[in-house]
């Protein structure tokens, strides 16, 4: 049982024997990851306060308005990340390809790539809603010695050898797994300091909250429609409670700790769903499993689909398992 006010440091020097690869390289490459959320943290609570807030006037990858703070994220991380000489490729949700990393001395040596969705749901940042960054890490599969490739970043969720992601709330959190459990750390911002808040975080086996824009209602497949019809009758433990954020990691991390499920379906508007498999539904899905939840396609497990390219969208339902499984049975009714 780990004390309460354990700090992350030492949390990951405690737990070296369950991280099946070399413990020097995570803890750098946890500890960049902590370094840049810091940074980021201290940017995030003082948009109101600076000109910081509102669009950079430029678009991303995706088609979608970046905000002058998701492109502060995106360059802190990937600086922090280069800077620490500890990952070969980063692959972000703000930048249309992949990034090599070569420092000059290792000529490619290093074996791990990062996944990065710098500032999830940043279009609430200037209403002072909660936002996050979510992070993926895998081995690299190339050859040691090479530049990375695609090759290396469409893996499906299974590789994972870690995952995380911090929420930038009331408190500021940061939750990550290395696949034996989920931890939660909240930063003391006098010390600057993250501390073991939430060990062996799982998700209750069900819960009472879904979270589904509901707006969209009219474009959801007939599925979908279903289970909410569902949720919403007035039966057993029904109607459940209706709570969406719009921000993925937060309505995640309150679901993983009341009991809930996330949903973000494909639509007659979004043919392929919105969230992107690489950098945002498979850590997610490793998080979950990981904390006895579920995520699911609708069909099937999230982890176990295989990357086409590298902004790849899926439709994604996640959170207490029974909730999840309820969900699959509506929408495998109508397949």
């Amino acid at each position: 049982m780990h004390r309460k006010n354990t700090t992350l440091g030492e949390f990951i020097i405690e737990n070296q024997s369950s991280f099946q690869y070399s413990s020097g390289e995570l803890s750098k490459l946890i500890n960049a990851i902590r370094l840049a959320a810091k940074v980021v943290n201290h940017e995030v609570n003082k948009a109101g306060l600076v000109d910081i807030i509102g669009a950079a006037g430029d678009t991303n990858i995706q088609g979608e308005d970046q905000q002058k703070l998701d492109v502060l994220a995106n360059e802190k991380f990937i600086q922090t990340l280069i800077n620490r000489e500890i990952v070969c490729g980063i692959a972000s949700e703000e930048e249309d390809d992949f990034i090599s990393i070569n420092s000059s001395d290792n000529q490619h040596q290093n074996k791990y790539i990062v996944l990065i969705d710098p500032l999830d749901g940043s279009s609430n940042i200037d209403v002072n809603v909660s936002v996050g960054t979510i992070f993926s890490i895998y081995r690299r599969v190339t050859p040691i010695g090479t530049p990375v490739s695609l090759e290396d970043f469409l893996q499906p969720g299974r590789a994972q050898i870690a995952a995380g992601y911090i929420v930038y709330g009331t408190s500021t959190m940061l939750v990550y797994t290395t696949g034996d459990g989920v931890n939660g750390f909240t930063l003391n911002p006098a010390l600057g300091t993250f501390y073991l808040s939430h060990p062996n975080m799982e998700f209750p086996e069900t819960g009472k909250i879904y979270s589904v824009n509901e707006g969209n209602y009219v474009h959801f497949p007939q599925g979908v429609k279903d289970y909410i019809k569902y949720c919403q009758k007035e039966e057993g433990d029904r109607p459940y409670t209706s709570r969406y954020i719009g921000s993925l990691v937060s309505d995640f991390h309150r679901n993983m700790i009341k009991g809930g499920i996330y949903l973000y379906p494909k639509s007659s508007v979004a043919a392929e769903g919105k969230l992107r498999l690489l950098y945002e539904c498979n850590p997610m899905a490793f998080i979950a499993e990981q904390a006895k939840g579920k995520a699911s396609n609708g069909f099937g497990p999230i982890l176990d689909i295989k990357p086409t390219e590298l902004h790849m969208r899926v439709p994604f339902f996640c959170g207490s398992k029974k909730m999840v499984e309820k969900a699959e049975e509506f929408m495998q009714a109508v397949k």
